[in-house]
């Protein structure tokens, strides 16, 4: 799904990007066509990266854009930063990005640059405005502070017995957002992405 769209206006875009879309995954859809592909059956390393790069630099032709991804590329691109000027992504009560239909889950396959101004959706209101918050104390650990993300405590965590429960359906922060319990993703998708997570 096109999760947000930026100027150049609005965010420091790469050289000859008027507009850029952040392209998401699409609910259970992402997961059905990624566990059914090629790249997921030759036991290669990445395939979600190797399906990506192909499905987007196959949309990229199509559309006349260039693919960018957040994987890859040295310096990385900053993913982060332009979702935050699309104005439909926001920053969480935890630092992670949130989006009004994905939620925690919210994630990023990839982009594309057009060379053109394209119209892109208007800012919209975050998801947490309103929010009881449930994602600030559902870490099992506290992982998640005003002082960043101690990753470390959480691999650790995910180590122990008590830690298979956030492997096998996916980070309780994430999972805590009542944006993303509607968001109807495939628990087989969050174990998939815990073990990438934490090899």
């Amino acid at each position: 799904m096109v999760a947000g769209g930026v100027q150049r206006s609005d965010a420091n875009l790469p050289e000859g990007v008027e507009t850029l879309l952040l392209l998401a995954p699409d609910g259970p859809r992402f997961w059905s066509e990624l566990v059914a592909s090629p790249e997921y059956a030759d036991g290669r390393p990445d395939p979600a990266d190797r399906w990506s790069r192909r499905v987007i630099d196959t949309l990229a032709a199509e559309l006349g854009a260039r693919a960018l991804y957040p994987f890859g590329a040295t310096p990385p691109h900053p993913f982060f930063s332009w979702a935050l000027a699309t104005g439909q992504i926001f920053a969480s009560p935890v630092g992670w990005l949130v989006h009004p239909r994905a939620g925690l889950w919210l994630s990023f396959r990839g982009a594309l640059g057009f060379a053109r101004r394209i119209d892109v959706p208007p800012p919209a209101q975050s998801p947490c405005t309103g929010c009881a918050q449930p994602c600030v104390t559902a870490c099992p650990v506290g992982a998640l502070t005003d002082k960043g993300y101690d990753l470390p405590a959480c691999h650790a965590y995910l180590d122990t017995p008590e830690g298979a429960q956030c492997m096998a359906h996916g980070c309780a922060v994430r999972a805590a957002c009542p944006v993303s319990q509607a968001h109807g993703r495939d628990p087989a998708q969050s174990a998939y992405h815990m073990r990438q997570f934490h090899r």
